[in-house]
């Protein structure tokens, strides 16, 4: 069985930190490192690979969280990251067949949803049912997106609308995408 989410144009919110007053929701820097994936996976192996730089001003996202997003998503093998001339960003085929649910824990780590022991410890923990159904519950959600591949993020009606913003593919505007995929994601407008 496969769980689909819906994924807006940058903003793709499942997550799993919790906090009194949030829902369980993604950080923001495994936000960022899904739609960093999913970028990567539309990019055409015969266009220029995209930069650090060209991805964050295509997630309009500020371009230090980028660096840091593609440092540890090439330290987990990924991504690679390629110098020079010719240089730029590539998804790995274990990025391309990585678990979705995997990437998450591995980016989310394996903390509880809820503090328990913090700096005030709850009186409730030694006795408390809510801890265990809320880590069952976390793991609900983990495994919902095991099932998931980066590869399936970006099938339709994702991937083209990503090649669009890009500035890739049909009707984006073709070429490199290295000075263009930006600046047309903005004099565009957000794509509904």
């Amino acid at each position: 069985m496969a769980a689909r989410f819906p994924l807006g144009r940058s903003n793709l919110h499942i997550t799993c930190k919790f906090s009194y007053g949030d829902a369980m929701r993604l950080t923001r820097f495994t936000d960022l490192a899904l739609r960093v994936l999913m970028r990567l996976a539309v990019a055409d192996s015969d266009e220029e690979l995209p930069t650090t730089r060209d991805v964050a001003a295509t997630m309009e996202v500020p371009y230090t969280h980028t660096a840091k997003v593609v440092a540890r998503l090439q330290h987990l093998g990924l991504i690679e990251a390629r110098r020079g001339r010719g240089g730029g960003l590539a998804l790995t085929a274990a990025g391309r067949a990585a678990s979705v649910g995997g990437v998450v824990r591995e980016l989310e780590g394996a903390g509880d949803v809820v503090d328990c022991d913090g700096t005030v410890p709850c009186p409730l923990r030694g006795a408390c049912v809510l801890r265990g159904a809320l880590r069952r519950a976390q793991e609900a959600f983990f495994a919902a997106l095991d099932p998931l591949t980066v590869n399936d993020l970006v099938a339709a009606p994702t991937g083209p609308l990503l090649l669009g913003i890009a500035g890739g593919g049909a009707g984006g505007g073709g070429g490199t995408g290295r000075t263009s995929a930006g600046a047309s994601a903005r004099a565009e407008g957000p794509a509904r």
